[in-house]
C-alpha cells in the first residue's frame, strides 16, 4: 500500500545535496526554506539550481518548486531514469560536486547510466575527477557495484575557465550487497596521478619528486604518474593538482590532494597533498573522511542484514548525515569505539540493519 505523503521540512542551505538524494532514494517529499534567507545576496546559487535541473534530467516526474525570492524549494521526487545524459555545469562549482549526488543514485536507476558533465574537473572545495575515478569508485564496488562502472576523464578544466569534460558510466543493480569491512589493514602501496594543464609539463614532476621525498621513508611501492594535457584538452585556465591515494593489505583506500595556488611552487603543492594524505592515513579506519556520507548511505540500503564499518570519527556534516538518515529511512546506526583495549584509538565501529531497499525502477532484461 502506497504510504501517505508526508512532508519532510528542513530551513538552511546546509547539507543541501545529501538531503536531495536522500529525498529521491525514500520518495519522501521534501521541503527546503530560509536558503540563506538573511544573506545579502538570498536564495539559492547558480550551482545549486543546475543541480536541481541536473536532477530533474537523471529523473523522471520530479516536481521542484522554487519560491519567487528563492529561498524555498519544494521537492517532489519521481523515478531515477538514468540512461545517456549530458549537462554544462557553471564555473562556480566544480563537476564533483554535481557528480557526487549522481554516484549515489545511479545504481538504483531504470537503466544503466551514461552522463557526460562540462566545467571544472579540479578546485579546492570539491573532490576532483582523479579522487571520483581512483577512489570514490572502488568504495561502490564493496557494494557489488562493479561491472561497467567506469569514469573516464576526457578533458581537464582548471579553475576559474574550466572547459573539462567528465564521463560516468554505471550499471544498474537490484540490490546492493551487506558491507561487512573492519579490518583496516596495512598501507601497501601509494598511487598518485600530478596533472598539469596550460603550465610547463615540468611542473608535474617537481610535485612528483616533492612528494617521493617524503614518502620513500616508508613503503617501496610508490608510482606516482605524471598527467600533462595539451591543446583542445587542456581546458581553458592553467592550473596543476597532485592527487594521492594509499591503499592497504584489505583494500582500504585513503586520499588526498593539493591544488595550485597563486604564488606557490609546485614543491609546495606537493609537499601539501603528501602531508594530508599522511593525516588521513593516520586517522585510519576502512574509510577516508571524504567518503563516510557514501559508505554509511550504501549500508543503510544494504540487504536486511547487519551491516558494519570501522570509521574514523565523524565529520560535522557526517554527523548530520546520520540524522538526516533517521529522518528519511527510520534507520540508526549504533556507534561504538572499535578498539576498546586501545584508550588512544579513536576509530569508531559503525553498524547498522540494512532497510532492504530494491532497486523497484529497473528494467528488467
Amino acid at each position: 500500500m502506497a504510504q501517505p505523503i508526508s512532508f519532510i521540512h528542513f530551513s538552511g542551505h546546509q547539507h543541501f545535496r545529501s538531503r536531495l538524494v536522500l529525498s529521491i532514494l525514500s520518495g519522501r517529499h521534501v521541503r527546503i526554506d530560509k536558503i540563506r534567507s538573511e544573506d545579502k545576496n538570498p536564495g539559492l546559487r547558480d550551482y545549486e539550481i543546475s543541480l536541481l535541473r541536473l536532477l530533474e534530467k537523471a529523473t523522471n516526474g520530479t516536481i521542484i518548486e522554487i519560491s519567487v525570492t528563492g529561498t524555498a524549494i519544494l521537492l517532489k521526487p519521481g523515478v531515477i531514469l538514468g540512461g545517456t545524459l549530458q549537462h554544462e555545469c557553471p564555473l562556480s562549482r566544480a563537476i564533483g560536486y554535481f557528480l557526487e549526488p549522481i554516484i549515489m543514485l545511479a545504481p538504483f536507476a531504470k537503466k544503466p547510466i551514461n552522463i557526460t558533465l562540462m566545467g571544472i574537473t579540479t578546485d579546492d572545495h570539491d573532490l576532483s575527477a582523479d579522487i571520483l575515478r581512483t577512489v570514490t569508485l572502488p568504495h561502490l564496488q564493496l557494494f557489488g557495484i562493479s561491472e561497467g562502472l567506469e569514469l573516464r576523464i576526457k578533458k581537464r578544466g582548471a579553475s576559474p575557465g574550466g572547459g573539462g569534460e567528465v564521463q560516468f558510466l554505471c550499471p544498474i543493480v537490484k540490490q546492493v550487497n551487506t558491507l561487512n569491512f573492519v579490518d583496516a589493514g596495512k598501507i601497501k602501496r601509494i598511487r598518485g596521478v600530478a596533472h598539469a594543464v596550460r603550465v610547463t609539463p615540468q611542473f608535474s614532476n617537481r610535485m612528483i619528486e616533492a612528494s617521493r621525498s617524503i614518502l620513500n621513508r616508508y613503503i617501496p611501492d610508490i608510482y606516482l604518474y605524471s598527467d600533462v594535457y595539451k591543446g583542445n584538452e587542456s581546458g581553458k585556465s592553467p592550473g596543476y593538482a597532485l592527487t594521492l591515494l594509499a591503499e592497504s593489505t584489505t583494500s582500504a583506500i585513503y586520499c588526498a590532494e593539493a591544488i595550485s595556488e597563486a604564488g606557490v611552487a609546485p614543491e609546495d603543492i606537493g609537499l601539501r597533498a603528501t602531508r594530508a594524505l599522511l593525516t588521513e592515513v593516520e586517522k585510519g579506519g576502512c574509510v577516508d573522511q571524504k567518503h563516510q556520507i557514501l559508505v554509511l548511505l550504501m549500508m543503510v540500503l544494504g540487504s536486511e542484514d547487519v551491516g558494519r564499518c570501522r570509521m574514523a570519527e565523524p565529520m560535522p556534516k557526517t554527523i548530520q548525515f546520520l540524522r538526516d538518515i533517521r529522518t528519511f529511512f527510520a534507520t540508526s546506526f549504533k556507534i561504538v569505539p572499535a578498539d576498546i583495549s586501545d584508550p588512544n584509538c579513536s576509530q569508531l565501529l559503525y553498524s547498522c540493519y540494512g532497510t532492504g531497499y530494491v532497486n523497484a525502477n529497473r528494467t528488467l532484461a
